[in-house]
């Protein structure tokens, strides 16, 4: 099995919505961090990667065709070189409200606070912890730092992508953009809009334990 699509957009840019899309759209299982925390034995491989080591792509999607957010974004380049067919998808939105949505949900000291605990799981740690000290130098709580990285982030995806496989997306344009890239039709149905800060915040939280 082969990605067909990969997300490169950080979470918290509508990534949930744009799972549920390109599930409906055909292009699922779409992998988004909520399979990790779903399925805690993935999080070795993500582990594996933090520590410096390699992992054999293949198995980490076995059984999915896109994928999109946390923790796979960060290797879009591992993963457009392993699968060179697949198109891309920057899911962007305005830098400061990205930055406040973050703050107020991944990046929150509460929801961070999950992975460090003494009985929690090793590999969730060392993922959490890659992702905030190799991703945003341990600054990610600095709305100046954080936003000079994402903005860093999606202008070297613009940049190495060729323009005929990148779809630039904000999930407030809707169905048209995204089925006109991924050459499919128009749903007779509404875009999903989900993942809400409100709605994140209320999602019952589970503890990651080893």
């Amino acid at each position: 099995m082969a990605l067909e699509v990969i997300g490169a957009g950080f979470g918290r840019t509508g990534t949930m919505t744009l799972r549920d899309a390109l599930n409906r759209l055909g292009f699922g299982p779409c992998y988004h961090m909520s399979e990790v925390i779903n399925n805690p034995h993935f999080a070795r491989y993500w582990a594996t990667l933090a520590h410096g080591g390699q992992v054999d792509w293949k198995e980490v999607f076995a059984g999915y065709y896109s994928t999109v957010d946390w923790p796979a974004c960060t290797y879009w380049r591992e993963l457009m070189q392993q699968w060179p067919q697949a198109k891309v998808i920057l899911s962007v939105r305005d830098p400061h409200r990205w930055h406040q949505s973050v703050l107020n949900t991944i990046f929150s000291d509460a929801h961070v606070a999950r992975f460090e605990g003494p009985d929690a799981d090793p590999d969730f740690q060392a993922m959490v912890r890659r992702l905030n000290q190799q991703t945003f130098d341990n600054r990610s709580q600095e709305e100046t730092h954080a936003i000079a990285v994402y903005q860093a982030h999606n202008e070297a995806v613009m940049c190495e992508v060729p323009p005929e496989k990148l779809l630039v997306f904000n999930p407030a344009e809707g169905w048209e953009p995204l089925c006109r890239f991924l050459g499919v039709a128009v749903p007779d149905e509404a875009f999903p809009r989900v993942n809400s800060t409100q709605e994140w915040q209320k999602r019952p939280r589970k503890q990651i334990k080893g």
